[in-house]
C-alpha cells in the first residue's frame, strides 16, 4: 500500500508577524502546521530576540523564495547606549561598558550620514556564518574568537526616530547580509560610547511589507483548520516576483516548456541571460526562465502547477 504523502499542496507566500523570543525556524513550522502544506520554507531567518516580518513561503513559492534572501531589508531598531554585549543584544553577557550617553539629536544625525552608503562590515562572532567548518557562533560558545572577513555591505538610509543619553532608534534600510547589531556597535563607537541592540523589528523584506500587512502567528494557528480563512492570509507568487520582466508564450510554447524544451520567443527589452518569469495565454506563471541571444528561451526553474 503507496504511503500517503505528508500534507497538501498550497502555493502561496504569508507574511507572518515573527513573536519575540521564537526562532525562525520553530513559527515556519508552526506556520505549516496551521496550513498543513507539504513544503515551506522562509526566506532569511530572524533572530529569536527580533520580531516583524518573515515571508513564509508555501509549496511552489519555496522556488522562489531563495531570490528574496538578497532583497533589501527594513528595519526599526533601538539602541541601548552604556554597554556592548557578547552577541550585540540583550541576550549576552556583558563585555564592555562607556559612562558616555548618545549626543543631542543634531549631532547625532550628522554622525548617521557617514554611515550612508556601500561599505565593508566585520560579522560579528555571534553569527551562523562559517569558519573552519563550523558557525562562528559555535567558536564563540566554545570561547574561541576566530578572524573574519569583512564582507561588502550597503546601508541605503538611515532615519533618526528618537534619542535621549541612553538609547537612539533608528529607521534602517539595509543590503542583504548587513547585522543591524554590528551596525549599532560602530555607531555608537564612533563618539567614542558602547551600545547593544535593545529592540529589533524588521518591517520589510524587498517590496513585501508595503502594500500587505502581516499576521500575527497567534492568529494564524487560530485559522487552522478553516480553509476559506487562512486562504484569505495566502499571497500569490506574483506578490515575490510580479514586478521582474516577463516573456509570454502562446499554447505551443507553453506546453513545449512545460517539458523542459528551449522556445523561440521575442526577447523583451531586458538583456539576454536576465532571470524571467515565464507566463501563459491567460497570464498565469509557468517558472522562470533565460532568454539567449538567439532568442530561445530556456527554462530554469518551472513550477508544478501555473501560478498567479
Amino acid at each position: 500500500m503507496a504511503r500517503r504523502k505528508r500534507g497538501r499542496d498550497i502555493d502561496g507566500v504569508v507574511l507572518l508577524d515573527k513573536p519575540l523570543g521564537c526562532s525562525s525556524n520553530t513559527a515556519l513550522q508552526r506556520v505549516r502546521r496551521a496550513f498543513d502544506a507539504r513544503k515551506a520554507g522562509h526566506t532569511g531567518s530572524l533572530d529569536p530576540l527580533a520580531s516583524g516580518l518573515l515571508p513564509v513561503c508555501l509549496g511552489e513559492a519555496t522556488k522562489v523564495s531563495g531570490y528574496l534572501l538578497s532583497a533589501q531589508k527594513h528595519y526599526r531598531v533601538t539602541a541601548i547606549v552604556g554597554a556592548e554585549t557578547a552577541t550585540g543584544d540583550l541576550e549576552g553577557e556583558l563585555t564592555a561598558r562607556s559612562e558616555v550617553g548618545a549626543p543631542e539629536r543634531g549631532e547625532l544625525e550628522t554622525r548617521l550620514t557617514a554611515f550612508v552608503g556601500a561599505q565593508q562590515q566585520i560579522p560579528p562572532m555571534y553569527s551562523a556564518l562559517k569558519k573552519d567548518g563550523k558557525r562562528l557562533y559555535e567558536h564563540a560558545r566554545a570561547g574561541v574568537t576566530v578572524e573574519r572577513e569583512p564582507r561588502d555591505i550597503i546601508v541605503h538610509s538611515l532615519e533618526l526616530l528618537d534619542c535621549d543619553a541612553a538609547s537612539f532608534s533608528l529607521d534602517v534600510r539595509v543590503s542583504s547580509g548587513t547585522y543591524i547589531r554590528t551596525l549599532v556597535e560602530d555607531i555608537a563607537r564612533s563618539w567614542g560610547a558602547r551600545a547593544h541592540v535593545g529592540r529589533l523589528r524588521r518591517v520589510g523584506v524587498g517590496a513585501l511589507g508595503t502594500q500587505h500587512p502581516m499576521t500575527a502567528l497567534d492568529d494564524i494557528e487560530a485559522r487552522r483548520g478553516d480553509d476559506d480563512a487562512l486562504a484569505q492570509l495566502l499571497l500569490p507568487l506574483s506578490t515575490i516576483i510580479g514586478d521582474w520582466p516577463s516573456v509570454q508564450l502562446d499554447a505551443n510554447g507553453a506546453r513545449a516548456i512545460s517539458y523542459g524544451q528551449q522556445v523561440r520567443c521575442a526577447v523583451p527589452a531586458s538583456a539576454p541571460d536576465e532571470l524571467l518569469c515565464i507566463v501563459d495565454e491567460q497570464e498565469r506563471l509557468l517558472g522562470l526562465g533565460c532568454v539567449d541571444d538567439h532568442g530561445l528561451l530556456a527554462p530554469k526553474r518551472l513550477f508544478a502547477r501555473p501560478q498567479r
